[in-house]
């Protein structure tokens, strides 16, 4: 298949008004009708990722050397951005992407994308502990892979 001839959608649905596991069967069998119709199918349902943050971006995917994806969980508090921002500062690393959503919690959801070069992988470590937010790095998930 040539580059650039296969496309990867991101598809959504509910069952509004539906049981737990009314919506569960509703979802099964949209996935087997797709797959015997020939589509190659991910069922994202429990990923973090896709239900947090992939719905609201759009692009596509982009390749950015040396990025790494981290997925975080930022108090509700004044001066939380400003800790993390500060925090970045000190380390010079550039921001290829940064996503924030709340609904009303205690925390916000970031997605951020930071170009890190290799040779300061250590460095990447103490920074996450540094900042010290509940993350989860992300570059391995097949959102990221396929979305991203």
């Amino acid at each position: 298949m040539e580059m650039g001839s296969q496309a990867s959608i991101y598809l959504s649905f509910t069952a509004a008004g539906a049981s737990t596991d009314v919506r569960a069967a509703d979802a099964q069998s949209v996935l087997t009708s797709l797959r015997g119709a020939g589509y190659e199918v991910s069922d994202l349902r429990n990923n973090e990722l896709a239900k947090s943050h992939l719905r609201h971006l759009g692009g596509g995917r982009a390749s950015i050397p040396n990025e790494k994806l981290i997925r975080f969980e930022f108090p509700e508090r004044p001066g939380a951005l400003s800790h993390f921002l500060d925090s970045l500062n000190a380390v010079g690393w550039n921001v290829s992407l940064f996503q924030y959503r709340n609904h009303g919690a205690d925390i916000g959801r970031v997605l951020a994308g930071l170009q890190v070069p290799p040779e300061q992988a250590g460095t990447f470590a103490t920074f996450l502990d540094q900042v010290g937010y509940r993350y989860h790095l992300e570059d391995d998930n097949e959102v990221a892979k396929g979305f991203l």
